[in-house]
């Protein structure tokens, strides 16, 4: 769902060039800048790392539900998974600027009795070792899917089928608790320019970033 919203925006802003998207399956979108690699194995990306030179960011998207995962198959697709990438694109591209969705609740002191939060907050720590550009620390809570964008996730779609109603309402009482799969598209476009002031981006930040400038 993220990712999708990530996309859309990316296609319709006039600054962003080209697109490369990495998949296990294919979206069907058609676009004259984007460019589509369906890989099965992202802990081996050996065949398809030429292709991530001369690129200025990746938006790192991918993510799995914890429900009914143990901690060891959760990690690795996580944790491994996502460091493996990013070590990836590091070697073809250190100055490339690294966005990662983690989630609201993320722990990174690796204390909380929550197994998700303390995985997502190892990942977020080891990330931040890594000597890119710049990273940035995405921690949505509630996000508003837009332009007819879905979760995979069954569960997820239909408790957003039930709030939809209240999003107005929502919005004007917690502005700092909702944002959008536009704003997080358009956050993650302003991390290349302007920028911005912290690593880690709760909802309120995101939305603040996401205002720097009009969808383009």
């Amino acid at each position: 769902m993220v990712g999708k919203g990530v996309l859309f925006e990316c296609l319709k802003n006039k600054n962003i060039e080209k697109v490369l998207v990495v998949n296990r399956k294919s979206h069907g979108i058609q676009h004259e800048k984007l460019i589509e690699i369906i890989h099965s194995d992202f802990l081996n990306l050996t065949s398809i790392e030429d292709q991530f030179k001369d690129y200025d960011a990746c938006f790192f998207c991918l993510g799995v539900s914890a429900f009914r995962m143990s901690e060891e198959d959760y990690t690795r697709i996580t944790h491994d998974l996502t460091l493996n990438f990013a070590n990836v694109l590091l070697h073809r591209n250190p100055q490339m600027i690294f966005c990662y969705v983690s989630g609201q609740g993320t722990d990174g002191s690796g204390k909380s009795r929550i197994m998700w939060a303390r995985v997502k907050g190892t990942t977020e720590n080891d990330l931040l070792t890594l000597p890119f550009k710049k990273s940035y620390m995405f921690r949505p809570g509630f996000i508003q899917p837009m332009d007819g964008i879905k979760s995979s996730t069954r569960l997820y779609n239909a408790l957003y089928a039930v709030f939809k109603p209240f999003y107005p309402v929502l919005k004007k009482l917690f502005p700092n608790s909702i944002t959008s799969t536009r704003q997080v598209g358009q956050a993650m476009i302003n991390t290349l320019q302007p920028g911005y002031q912290k690593t880690h981006l709760d909802n309120h930040d995101i939305n603040q970033l996401a205002a720097l400038n009009p969808t383009q």
